[in-house]
């Protein structure tokens, strides 16, 4: 086993090298999984494999769910939809101390369900939340902290891109993790919400309250504002819970309420979808190289037979089950903190993921075990998108708010840190909190 573990080791070490070089992570997998292929098979089959993976990768039919999210997260921001859901929450929570911040949580989480980026979720209430915060003297830090936050929400409440692209390279059912997604991302919302309530009751400073409470008439008014919204995301999510559309159906219908409700409130012009538009190719491209990339690497993996090798070593220690996933997750909660999401689980799932499903955590066979791991491998992508050094929104928000010290949104963001970790404990204690609701529509 020593020479298949030293060559993929050294495939490893040559990927971090170029990242850390600053070398893109697509171009950086491509050109390592390359050089490893061709140092297994030769360069006849590498040239081969070149030829035709591109297409067949591209030309899967699932793949065109990432862009038609992606559109319909840019038409919603583009659209106003996230600044009528932050203005509802704010007539609803507003008048409570701290609540202003709770309405930032309610408002992403509602956001999230039409839109599947966290940066993008933490980009946009960074204009629409961010300047009403800090006009009733909320706490910089803590003002900034619940909106890097609250844009994990984006991800963490379906749909997701992330779970899509693990959904692809895991050979997963989209719909069914996006059913598993739902408990731990409603849980995600309840848990911010119950520590800004702590916080602010210990120090009443941070979250003063916004104003007196809005008049009956002003709250039902802006709840009216946020029907569409609710509308879109009952049509999205419900669509594909109860097997109306496919994901990509769904999606597609998505895109095209999302711009019907925009034009006819006449918050979309013809610069907003064109924005959109180029918006979403920029995404889709940088999505699609680093699957490339990652297809390439992963093949040179599979052919270093090192992943299949690792999973019968590690079952065969008999080490308790438990104990090798805690340490799979540990392992991505460092790497979140330094390394982008996607090029994270893109780089890992080659190697994390047959060991997992070798296991036996007493789970009704391997697709239930594959769909838990990917909530909880989306569970710990949430926390790197916060947690220090890197915490890829907070860099995203800390750009928006350049007078805020980034060391002090990191300060906002460590009490609901330690809510991430008690949530991603209870998820891998009880599994049944992912899976129930697909054993149940299932």
């Amino acid at each position: 086993m020593a020479p298949e573990f030293a060559l993929a080791g050294a495939g490893f070490a040559a990927l971090l090298a170029l990242i850390a070089v600053r070398c893109p992570v697509a171009l950086a997998m491509l050109v390592v999984g390359a050089a490893g292929y061709y140092y297994i098979v030769g360069l006849e089959p590498l040239l081969n494999y070149l030829k035709t993976t591109p297409f067949f990768l591209f030309a899967n039919y699932t793949l065109s769910i990432i862009p038609l999210f992606i559109l319909m997260g840019a038409l919603a921001e583009r659209g106003g939809l996230a600044r009528d859901l932050f203005a509802a929450a704010n007539a609803l929570f507003g008048h409570r101390r701290g609540g202003m911040a709770m309405g930032v949580i309610a408002a992403c989480a509602g956001f999230g369900a039409v839109c599947g980026s966290s940066v993008a979720t933490t980009a946009t209430f960074g204009r629409a939340a961010l300047p009403e915060l800090r006009r009733y003297g909320y706490d910089p830090g803590f003002a900034t902290g619940t909106i890097a936050v609250g844009g994990t929400l984006g991800i963490l409440i379906p749909p997701s891109v992330i779970l899509v692209v693990y959904a692809i390279s895991t050979e997963q059912n989209i719909a069914k993790l996006f059913m598993a997604a739902l408990i731990p991302g409603l849980m995600a919302t309840l848990f911010y919400i119950l520590a800004i309530a702590a916080l602010v009751r210990r120090r009443p400073e941070l979250g003063p309250p916004a104003r007196d409470a809005v008049p009956a008439e002003e709250r039902r008014e802006a709840v009216r504002n946020v029907l569409p919204v609710l509308a879109i995301a009952v049509v999205v999510v419900g669509g594909i819970y109860g097997g109306i559309f496919t994901p990509t159906e769904s999606a597609a219908v998505g895109c095209a309420a999302t711009l019907a409700v925009g034009l006819a409130r006449r918050t979309l012009h013809a610069r907003h979808v064109r924005e959109a538009l180029l918006a979403t190719a920029e995404t889709t491209a940088m999505i699609f190289a680093i699957l490339l990339g990652a297809e390439v690497f992963n093949a040179f993996l599979a052919l270093s037979q090192a992943p299949d090798l690792l999973a019968v070593w590690i079952t065969e220690r008999g080490w308790p089950p438990y104990l090798v996933l805690s340490t799979l997750l540990l392992a991505y909660l460092v790497l979140g903190a330094v390394m982008d999401e996607l090029a994270m689980i893109l780089l890992t799932l080659p190697v994390f993921f047959p060991v997992v499903t070798a296991l036996d955590f007493g789970l009704a066979g391997q697709e239930e075990t594959a769909i838990w791991f990917g909530i909880l491998v989306l569970v710990v992508v949430g926390i790197g998108l916060t947690a220090p050094p890197i915490g890829l929104n907070v860099f995203v928000i800390s750009g928006l708010a350049r007078d805020v010290p980034i060391a002090q949104t990191y300060r906002g963001v460590v009490p609901f840190l330690a809510m991430d970790l008690v949530r991603l404990a209870l998820c891998v204690a009880f599994p049944a909190l992912s899976l129930w609701l697909v054993r149940l529509l299932s």
